[in-house]
């Protein structure tokens, strides 16, 4: 069965998830930026397949999101490497952390991100990074960017048109 592929939709939430919306994926990056970068480490972590773990270094390396770099020569052997872009995917991890620490935790919170320096739980809010000011769904809403499509600017004026029914107070206050 083919997979559907999003790399060329107009939308920036399905074309990231079309780069790394596998699980495994994912998972493979939590570990990167905790500092595993072999293939045997990875392994190790997450006891998955040599043959799906190859597959999906190879995409995050493909994708530009990971770096393969030799780090042994007999025998041959790599580390994957995050890139700057790979490392711009960790407020993406940060939240993921906080939604499943907030939601799914029947029994108790089993893995939180903490302060190198002091050892203190971090607590991950989204800000605008212009105003400091926290981002609330309810005074968001989706705008068409300037390559948008004409699909894409239906689908912004549906939202926004859903947004001011579901959120009047918000539609009254960008007035």
């Amino acid at each position: 069965m083919q997979k559907t592929r999003f790399d060329q939709a107009p939308c920036p939430v399905a074309r990231s998830l079309d780069r790394v919306g596998e699980w495994w994926s994912i998972l493979i990056l939590r570990d990167a930026f905790h500092g595993l970068s072999k293939f045997d480490e990875f392994q190790q972590s997450l006891g998955l397949s040599p043959t799906i773990l190859t597959r999906r270094l190879k995409d995050l390396v493909a994708g530009g999101i990971l770096h393969k770099q030799r780090y042994q020569t007999r025998p041959v052997r790599y580390q994957y490497l995050l890139t700057e872009r790979g490392y711009d995917f960790f407020p993406v991890l940060a939240a993921l952390f906080h939604w499943g620490n907030t939601h799914l935790t029947d029994d108790g919170i089993s893995a939180q991100l903490v302060d190198r320096r002091s050892g203190r739980p971090i607590q991950v809010q989204l800000i605008d990074s212009q105003t400091r000011q926290p981002i609330e769904q309810r005074h968001i809403t989706l705008a068409p960017g300037p390559a948008a499509s004409e699909g894409m600017r239906r689908r912004a004026a549906l939202m926004q048109q859903n947004h001011s029914a579901t959120f009047p107070e918000s539609s009254k206050e960008s007035l």
